[in-house]
């Protein structure tokens, strides 16, 4: 498995803190004979281990295929009211993970990061319009090898309250390798050119570092 040293196992490393947690307190109610509890913190802990798996994407061939950042429902598909600063004129496809998807990010095309930037200060529902705009979030700006531009936004939501990237201004990136995850239940957004080819409409579901959202070509 390619990627940051941290996102080459079959779990992410974020999921031992609580698993160390759960775990040490179903054993512990074990032990004391409350086992409602200790079944109960045992759940949360499989639930943990599952929602922070890692498993392993192939991307299809095809280097003017972007690909899905994220595994989920497409929520919007649209073309942006004015030009994004990075893309130009441009669409956007956002992605709502629920908790009980894989919340491992990919990379949508090889390229180098030109900016990796965060901001916003909400946390409303990721399946909420306005979250992209008023969450906190990470967006990183990817020049692909032949020159298109894309930008991909890591989104947090209700529950959400962390995310994770690896990647870094200058890295070069390789199409469908991991470099991040969001922790627990959010929004991806993809912009791509607005000569793009969409592949796919809202109510779509999407494997991130698999499913082709959007062809263009240089």
């Amino acid at each position: 498995m390619a990627g940051p040293p941290a996102l080459r196992s079959a779990v992410a490393p974020q999921a031992w803190g609580f698993a160390i947690a759960f775990g040490t307190a179903a054993a512990v109610c074990f032990v004391v004979g409350w086992g409602a509890l200790a079944w109960t913190l045992a759940g949360l802990t499989a639930f943990n281990f599952a929602f922070f798996r890692n498993p392993g994407r192939t991307a299809p061939p095809g280097e003017h295929g972007i690909l899905a950042p994220g595994d989920g429902k497409v929520v919007e598909v649209r073309d942006l009211d004015e030009p994004d600063p990075f893309v130009g004129r441009a669409k956007r496809i956002a992605i709502f993970l629920s908790v009980f998807d894989v919340h491992i990010n990919h990379v949508p095309v090889s390229g180098k990061v030109r900016a990796i930037a965060r901001k916003g200060t909400r946390f409303k529902a990721a399946f909420d319009a306005d979250a992209s705009a008023l969450n906190v979030q990470s967006r990183m700006e990817i020049e692909a090898n032949d020159g298109v531009r894309v930008a991909v936004v890591q989104i947090t939501g209700l529950i959400a309250r962390r995310i994770v990237c690896y990647a870094q201004e200058g890295d070069t990136l390789e199409r469908g390798d991991p470099y991040g995850l969001i922790c627990y239940g959010s929004r991806m957004e993809l912009i791509v050119p607005s000569n793009a080819t969409l592949r796919v409409n809202r109510g779509d579901r999407v494997r991130s570092g698999e499913t082709v959202v959007a062809e263009v070509e240089a």
